[in-house]
Order: structure tokens, then sequence, then C-alpha cells
């Protein structure tokens, strides 16, 4: 062994427990505060989303009524539910993305809580969030009373909420554009519905993959032991 080796491992064994915590907790507190800032960055976002559509859609209406909805209104109304729409697949694919970010702060928190558990294992008891950094430990701390996956949770969630409307803004996109080539309102709706519903279908489908693709290519390094999961 080097003297350099073994002054490192001199250094590290002399670090006494409390300055471990500290530095800890100092991890701890960063990630807690990276995790509310995109937490309100994303519901900002939203916000701008939804101010920016209601607005445009009433300028589109009263633009239809000063011009009695005639062929120069569907053309404006087309160009804004593309921009409305574009936009709001922007904002989607920021929601997702800050989704799949606040998953990694709460497995890096877990992480973290295992090694207050090796350096005190009596504080284990008293942890509701889980101290085990795989996909058992994240349900447990997004979850604390065991509803894991529950529907009503995901079904709230700001995803499904950008992915549903804007498969709302996609639907009466297409059926305004089959109106164009001259198909009666029937066609339209049709078209509507179908587009809508695949949109929304695909999201999700996309979603869960890559959810269980990320878990598939992650080493947890304080799994859920076999008995508690």
């Amino acid at each position: 062994m080097s003297i350099e080796d073994g002054g490192t491992s001199h250094r590290q064994g002399a670090v006494p427990a409390s300055v471990r915590a500290q530095l800890l907790a100092t991890e701890h507190w960063g990630l807690l505060a990276s995790r509310s800032t995109a937490q309100g960055e994303v519901l900002t976002r939203i916000s701008m989303f939804l101010t920016f559509t209601s607005a445009s859609l009433v300028s589109v209406a009263l633009v239809g009524q000063a011009t009695g909805f005639s062929d120069a209104f569907v053309l404006l109304a087309v160009v804004v539910l593309f921009i409305d729409t574009a936009i709001g697949l922007l904002t989607q694919l920021r929601v997702m993305n800050v989704a799949y970010e606040d998953l990694m702060y709460v497995t890096a928190m877990n992480r973290l809580r295992a090694a207050y558990v090796d350096l005190d294992p009596g504080v284990a008891p008293y942890l509701m969030a889980a101290h085990h950094d795989d996909e058992a430990g994240a349900h447990q701390t997004y979850y604390f009373f065991g509803a894991r996956g529950s529907l009503s949770q995901v079904a709230g969630s700001s995803m499904i909420f950008m992915t549903t409307a804007n498969a709302a803004l996609i639907a009466i996109l297409a059926g305004l554009l089959v109106t164009l080539t001259g198909a009666g309102t029937a066609a339209a709706f049709v078209a509507g519905a179908v587009c809508g519903a695949g949109f929304l279908a695909v999201s999700v489908v996309r979603g869960g993959r890559r959810y269980r693709a990320l878990w598939r290519h992650f080493t947890p390094l304080s799994p859920t032991p076999p008995a508690a999961e």
C-alpha cells in the first residue's frame, strides 16, 4: 500500500459519525431544494400553457364573431390550434422530464436514508419514507400507507393532466382539418376522437415503457429485502 493510500484510508477511518451525518444531511437538503425548484418550475409552465391556450381560444372566438366565421377565420383557428398544440407538447415533455427527475430525487434521498440507518440502525422504525433505493423503496416513499401504484395517484398526476389536455387539442385540430377537406360533422367528430384517443394511448404506453426501462438499467445499493417487498 502506498503512503497516499494509507493516508487516505486513515483519513476515511478517522471521520466521526457526526461528520458523516452532517455531510449526508447537506446532500439531503440539496436534493430537497432541487426537487422543490423543479416542481415549482413545472407548475409554472403548466399555468403558462393554460393561460396562453385560454387567451388564444378566446381571441379566436372574438375574431370569429367579427368575421362571421368566414374561411379566413377557419384558417386562423387552424394556425392558432397548431401553435397551442406545439406549446402543449413542449410543456408535456417538460412535465414528463420533471416526473422522472422527481423519481431520481426520491431514489437518491432513499439512498441517503439507508446511510442514516447504517449510522444508527435504531432510527429505521421511525422512518415512514423508505431507506431502500429500488422501485419498491420509491413506491413506499410516494405511498406511505401501501397504496402502491394507486390508479387515483396516476390519474391525478400532472403527466396525465397535460396528456389529456394535449389529446383534446389534437382532437379539435384533427376535426377542424377534416372539416376543411369538405367532410361532414360526423366525419370530423370521428377523426378528432380517434386522433385524441390514439395520442392519449400512445403517450401512456410510452411513459410506462420508459418507467420500466429506467428500473431495468438501475442498480440499487440498498435494495428492499425480499420479505419486505
